[in-house]
């Protein structure tokens, strides 16, 4: 029954992480990159890699492939199909995922810190947020079976 739980806590996550990517995550006021702008993970990103590409790949590989990596991890795990050798890929994989929440975060309190903007945190913020934590819960239900 466990097992179940965690493949349909899986597969709901996989696909709420594609509105959190694209919803509002905080509107800029006066930012030079940004200005008075709406900002997604997607938008963020495709600004990103047009001056760094290398950052808007390690950004997408955090904040887009790791989390999808780890639910499908996490599912195949739960119903034992996931080959042994894949289990510290699991585990990187997870740790990956969260240091986007800690990348986002870290931005916000630079830009309001250093006063050159004024950030309005939006509803995507949240999703993508609860998507985080829902996922570390989710792997943690999966390890107690």
């Amino acid at each position: 029954m466990r097992a179940a739980a965690v493949v349909a806590g899986a597969v709901a996550l996989i696909l709420a992480y594609p509105v959190a990517w694209t919803a509002p995550l905080v509107t800029a006021r006066v930012l030079p990159f940004f200005g008075g702008e709406t900002i997604s993970v997607v938008s963020g990103l495709a600004v990103l890699a047009q001056t760094d590409r290398a950052l808007a790949f390690v950004v997408a590989l955090f904040a887009v492939v790791a989390p999808v990596l780890k639910l499908a991890g996490i599912a195949a795990e739960a119903t034992g199909r996931l080959p042994v050798a894949l289990s510290g890929a699991l585990a990187l994989a997870g740790r990956l995922a969260m240091a986007d929440v800690f990348l986002i975060a870290l931005y916000i309190i630079l830009a309001k810190g250093a006063g050159v903007a004024r950030l309005n945190v939006e509803w995507g913020l949240y999703l993508f947020t609860f998507c985080v934590l829902a996922s570390l819960a989710l792997g943690r239900l999966a390890k107690g079976r």
